[in-house]
């Protein structure tokens, strides 16, 4: 298994390069095609500052900000495609208007993983949506691998850890993940209170996964004092593992998202990428 198209998210910020080159470098493990998208948001001023004016006052606005917005993304375009040219990988560049939250998962639909960052809560800008991750892993259908804010990641996937669950999000995970899978030089399968008390947790995915030449081995902990969200970060670390892989949990009705509670908490709290699916 490989992946064909990657897209990978560009919000204009200061962690675009490292999010570029990750993809970069999986796109062209992958021979793939890869997807630049970046979002232009419309902006609101408050009517009240304007007073009768506020019509012709904000339309003015709202120009000098597209007008300015374009430009910005036509330089990161330039930049973009100047990184991706000396990497010599097949490479389309998409600009949209609009919101990330609604056009990032559409996009995604169309790919084999999308590469975007965590949103930092201390980022004073106006586009920044704390959202966007989980409406893109709710919203597309497809694996949605996320930076976190914080940190530098020139590789991943070495050593892995699934947050196994044996659910219908657990196993579309696992499966979406083969191809890291099957590069990783250890894949740890960590069952957190597993139910079924009659066999060792996680073994029969173990097993699975091992006919597809990947090295693993299945462990089971128990949560009684600490969040799972919490098992996980803490079972990460002592693996000393560069991605976590597990089902994301939850919807969303329009805009309004409803999570489980260890997908919220790894959202919030990543301290490794994450690929989750759902």
């Amino acid at each position: 298994m490989t992946f064909g198209t990657i897209l990978v998210h560009q919000d204009g910020g200061g962690r675009d390069a490292m999010h570029l080159d990750m993809a970069l470098s999986l796109a062209a493990e992958h021979k793939a095609y890869l997807v630049g998208l970046h979002v232009i948001h419309p902006f609101y001023p408050s009517m009240g500052a304007f007073g009768d004016a506020a019509a012709g006052a904000i339309a003015e606005i709202q120009n000098r900000h597209l007008e300015a917005a374009r430009d910005s993304a036509a330089k990161l375009q330039s930049q973009v495609e100047g990184r991706v040219k000396q990497a010599g990988v097949a490479f389309e560049w998409r600009s949209m208007e609009g919101f990330a939250d609604d056009i990032v998962p559409l996009h995604a639909r169309y790919a084999d993983i999308t590469i975007l960052g965590q949103t930092d809560p201390d980022s004073d800008s106006p586009t920044a949506s704390p959202s966007l991750p989980a409406h893109v892993v709710l919203g597309s259908g497809r694996p949605v691998l996320v930076v976190p804010y914080a940190g530098k990641y020139t590789s991943f996937g070495k050593r892995v850890l699934v947050a196994w669950s044996g659910t219908r999000e657990a196993a579309r995970a696992v499966h979406d993940a083969l191809p890291l899978l099957k590069r990783a030089e250890k894949v740890s399968i960590l069952s957190i209170n597993p139910r079924d008390e009659g066999h060792i947790a996680g073994f029969d995915i173990a097993a699975h996964l091992a006919r597809h030449g990947v090295n693993t081995e299945a462990e089971r902990t128990v949560a009684a004092d600490i969040s799972v969200g919490d098992v996980i970060l803490s079972e990460a670390a002592d693996h000393g593992a560069d991605l976590i892989v597990m089902g994301a949990y939850g919807h969303s009705r329009l805009r309004e998202l409803v999570l489980g509670g260890a997908t919220q908490h790894i959202l919030g709290s990543m301290t490794a990428p994450v690929l989750m699916s759902h």
